[in-house]
């Protein structure tokens, strides 16, 4: 008995279907149809779960499926039939894709009993993601829960109002890449100062994978950690001058504010 369709089943969806299989769902209440392009098999083939060649037959399928996963690229929102008014009357209608509005989802499905347009990071394909979710109306009870079973399944998801949605896409959605690009300059900069690039790259790693694990396990501040590791006159604060000099963190503010200002723009179809 289906009970959540996914409309699209790239590595979002496979992350959120992965964590929901991990988390308990049965193989049985999870269907999916996709372009194509043979993703959709592959993940049905792989997770157990349904598979459907397109919108209609999945969600023709089933009377008792409750909740509709939009996982296609935005630009793909489009092509979404317009079948798909009545084929999700009554449903929950949980949106990942970028730039899509709550707005925009409501004229593509103004029956539904509810609408979430939702803001992951891809670290939520291995369960160490974080996801923002603003609902069009307040949320009941179940559909809470259900909301939080499906994005929860990829690591904390967190309520917001729809507004906070860009910055979230500046500071999370997009922050893995800020994060990676950390990594490659200090792996750089290490080779630069004569390490191989192997050892480099591994002491990049691991000294941002600790740190944020020391962050989150202490459960102080950034602050008070960076003061604890940075003695006077000593070889971190020599270091981390440069960076004020540089104006480290109003580089990051600049970053962040124009990966929200590109999300804004994107949900204006432009």
């Amino acid at each position: 008995m289906t009970k959540t369709a996914f409309i699209g089943a790239g590595n979002m969806a496979g992350a959120i279907i992965r964590g929901m299989l991990a988390h308990g769902a049965d193989p049985k209440s999870l269907a999916c149809t996709s372009a194509a392009d043979g993703t959709g098999e592959k993940l049905a083939a792989s997770t157990g779960i349904g598979f459907f060649a397109d919108f209609e037959s999945l969600l023709e399928s089933d009377s008792s499926i409750d909740t509709v996963v939009m996982a296609v690229k935005p630009q793909q929102f489009a092509q979404i039939p317009a079948s798909a008014v009545e084929h999700t009357r009554g449903k929950l209608v949980i949106s990942i894709m970028a730039g899509v509005t709550i707005a925009r989802l409501a004229e593509k499905f103004p029956l539904a009993k509810n609408i979430v347009r939702a803001m992951p990071n891809t670290p939520g394909q291995i369960g160490e993601g974080v996801t923002c979710f603003a609902p069009r109306t307040p949320l009941s009870e179940g559909d809470l829960a259900t909301v939080q079973t499906v994005l929860g399944s990829m690591g904390p998801a967190i309520p917001v109002v729809e507004k906070d949605l860009d910055a979230v896409t500046g500071l999370s959605g997009s922050g893995p890449a800020y994060v990676f690009a950390f990594i490659e300059a200090l792996r750089d900069a290490g080779v630069a100062e004569g390490l191989s690039r192997e050892i480099s790259e591994e002491l990049a790693l691991r000294t941002v994978l600790g740190a944020a694990k020391l962050l989150e396990k202490s459960g102080e501040t950034p602050e008070a950690l960076r003061i604890k590791v940075t003695s006077p006159k000593g070889t971190t604060l020599a270091a981390l001058t440069v960076m004020q000099e540089m104006d480290f963190a109003g580089l990051v503010k600049k970053a962040v504010h124009a990966a929200k200002a590109r999300s804004e723009e994107l949900a204006k179809g432009a």
